[in-house]
């Protein structure tokens, strides 16, 4: 198993990003994690950076120029899909098609509210996933679409799950860093085991992790999904919106 990169693994993160450039490095957070936290991770051509595709298609660029389209093309195979956040809608030049998009709230924990929400019943215990648990993660992710979720997405940080025998009910993990701050993302609940406040549970594990790392949690979610009620709950406000665009390389 590939553990993720801790801070002292990675290429001094103030090469491209200053420390104190705070939040504002929220403002383009793939771009941004792949030039800091993640760098060591990241496939670049010219202006462009992505995750490499088995962790997932998420992909970040300045601005929404042609030299920076064209700089993921170079990044997307044929027929191949990138994720994007972006300030304002897509202008995607020829050769690129649009497969999914939406409006996401970016919402970020400045004081998390971690006290327990009570005890997991019997038979249900809460664990660190790893290597071995893939195939059920993977399995749970296509179930309930948390977004985009592959063979190698739990490399980004800790993920804990919750399970009943060798069932994994539900699960939430780390995704993009940035110096400060980690993305909370792949909070899922098997329909099956819905309103029992395993989300929550998952959540504050990994937060826990966040907060002892002296980092604050941050997340996105479409704007009008029914769990941002749950990440208010733990803390969690709204920061800014984000145009999401899931594009498809034509060429």
């Amino acid at each position: 198993m590939r553990n993720p990169p801790a801070d002292s693994d990675v290429a001094d993160e103030t090469q491209v990003l200053p420390t104190d450039a705070g939040e504002a490095l929220l403002d383009n957070p793939i771009f941004n994690a792949l030039h800091t936290g993640h760098s060591s991770l990241a496939m670049s051509q010219g202006l462009a950076r992505r995750y490499p595709a088995p962790i997932g298609p998420l992909a970040g660029a300045p601005d929404q120029s042609l030299a920076s389209y064209e700089s993921l093309r170079l990044l997307a195979e044929p027929g191949g899909l990138i994720g994007l956040f972006l300030h304002d809608p897509p202008m995607l030049p020829t050769g690129w098609s649009l497969f999914r998009g939406g409006i996401l709230t970016q919402m970020i924990c400045r004081k998390p509210n971690l006290d327990a929400a009570g005890a997991l019943a019997d038979g249900v215990i809460l664990r660190r996933l790893g290597f071995t648990d893939v195939p059920a993660m993977m399995e749970l992710a296509k179930l309930t679409e948390p977004g985009p979720f592959r063979e190698r997405t739990f490399e980004l940080g800790n993920f804990y799950g919750i399970f009943a025998g060798d069932r994994l009910l539900a699960m939430a993990g780390q995704r993009m860093r940035v110096p400060g701050f980690v993305e909370v993302s792949a909070v899922c609940t098997h329909p099956d085991a819905r309103g029992r406040g395993y989300a929550g549970v998952v959540m504050r594990e990994v937060m826990r992790d966040i907060a002892t790392e002296g980092r604050t949690s941050f997340l996105h979610a479409f704007d009008d999904n029914p769990a941002v009620r749950l990440y208010q709950k733990l803390g969690f406000t709204h920061r800014r919106n984000f145009h999401l665009a899931v594009i498809r390389n034509e060429e």
